[in-house]
């Protein structure tokens, strides 16, 4: 282990009790597209209730007064480009001294003009979804057949036009196997942050096959092993990577499951030897910890994968929420139940809050999908 390995390994005392590091603000539910594993359950329409515009300038000036550095603001959805008060909106976080990045849906709105607008206004990057690596999966999922060609195109385009990109990947029992030609086509593409999502099984998400947990633990070493090759490599409901990638550090490789066999072996027919040190962060964050989500209608929720309603942004005080719930504070002070709770890595890990939600065990219950609390 290297000088540099070692001082990343350490670093475990990073704290989000103050402020988060993130801030999502799902804009709108609206989207034209029909994904089928939508938290949102997305409609082409815009819900009643949405925060007006007045209401957001009212939420990125909250979000500044956490201080300086302040959260990065993400603009999600359904999707962003449907709110009419987009760019007012971006100009003015701007104005306001927040950095911030937008989750836009692949339709035909996203145009090289739209990208260029988003660059000239100052967002920081954008995030753009790849489910498979075949045409065929990625519409599937996506629910619009031509989506695959059209994500490439924008890709290409906004790299050439210098605007910050990562692609999104959400892991299902459909793609599971498509992982390292996803990894592989997206480094072809130039991209240099790939953040992967675990399902949740939520809005309609819940029609959607989940993997075992022999298969999490499975894509958790694979990801490890991606992570080797110049990549960020990043998880959303999968802070099990961050406990793989400390106990591969100290015992190599532990784990042989058919899984992993069949992802690591296709990595390296497509990518040969690894490259560089692993980009798995010790510590990142989680629902609740460093991340705290605003719906389409102003509720306060620990994430979007966790529908848990901590107050409205229209009656309550943002940071007092962040830096005071009882539940927030539990998941960052790591109270935990059952296994997750006696587990050693409970600090850098922490197991996914929404996927122990969704089990109706509770926020701060056990992951059920993780394959070392079942040992």
């Amino acid at each position: 282990m290297t000088d540099e390995n070692i001082e990343i390994n350490k670093n475990h005392t990073i704290s989000f009790s103050n402020k988060p590091a993130l801030v999502f603000w799902e804009t709108t539910r609206a989207c034209l597209l029909a994904c089928k594993h939508c938290r949102a359950s997305a409609i082409r329409t815009p819900l009643p209730g949405e925060l007006t515009t007045e209401e957001g300038f009212e939420l990125i000036d909250k979000i500044s007064s956490f201080g300086v550095p302040p959260p990065v603001l993400i603009l999600t959805g359904g999707d962003p480009l449907l709110r009419r008060d987009l760019f007012i909106l971006l100009k003015y976080a701007g104005k306001a001294g927040l950095k911030f990045a937008v989750s836009p849906a692949v339709t035909d709105r996203l145009t090289h003009e739209m990208l260029m607008k988003l660059k000239d206004c100052g967002t920081a990057s954008i995030s753009i979804s790849l489910d498979g690596a075949a045409r065929e999966t990625h519409d599937n999922i996506r629910g619009v057949n031509g989506t695959f060609e059209r994500t490439l195109a924008v890709v290409n385009d906004a790299v050439n036009l210098g605007l910050g990109i990562q692609i999104n990947t959400t892991v299902m029992k459909k793609n599971i196997y498509e992982l390292p030609g996803i990894f592989h086509l997206i480094k072809k593409l130039g991209i240099k942050t790939w953040e992967v999502f675990f399902l949740i099984k939520i809005g309609r998400g819940l029609e959607i096959e989940d993997i075992t947990p022999e298969e999490y633990e499975g894509v958790c070493n694979f990801l490890y092993d991606a992570s080797h090759y110049g990549l960020v490599v990043r998880t959303v409901e999968g802070p099990s990577v961050r406990r793989v990638a400390a106990m591969r550090l100290k015992y190599g490789e532990y784990f042989n499951g058919d899984a992993y066999k069949k992802l690591h072996s296709e990595l390296i027919r497509l990518e040969g030897s690894p490259i560089s040190l692993s980009t798995i962060a010790a510590r990142g964050t989680m629902d609740g910890d460093g991340i705290i989500f605003v719906s389409y209608n102003g509720a306060m929720q620990p994430s979007g994968l966790l529908p848990l309603c901590l107050g409205n942004v229209k009656t309550d005080d943002l940071l007092e929420t962040y830096r005071n719930n009882k539940i927030l504070k539990a998941i960052r002070n790591r109270e935990l139940s059952g296994q997750c709770g006696a587990c050693e890595y409970k600090i850098i890990c922490g197991g996914s809050r929404s996927r122990a939600y969704s089990s109706e065990n509770g926020p701060t219950a056990s992951d059920p999908l993780c394959n070392y609390s079942l040992r």
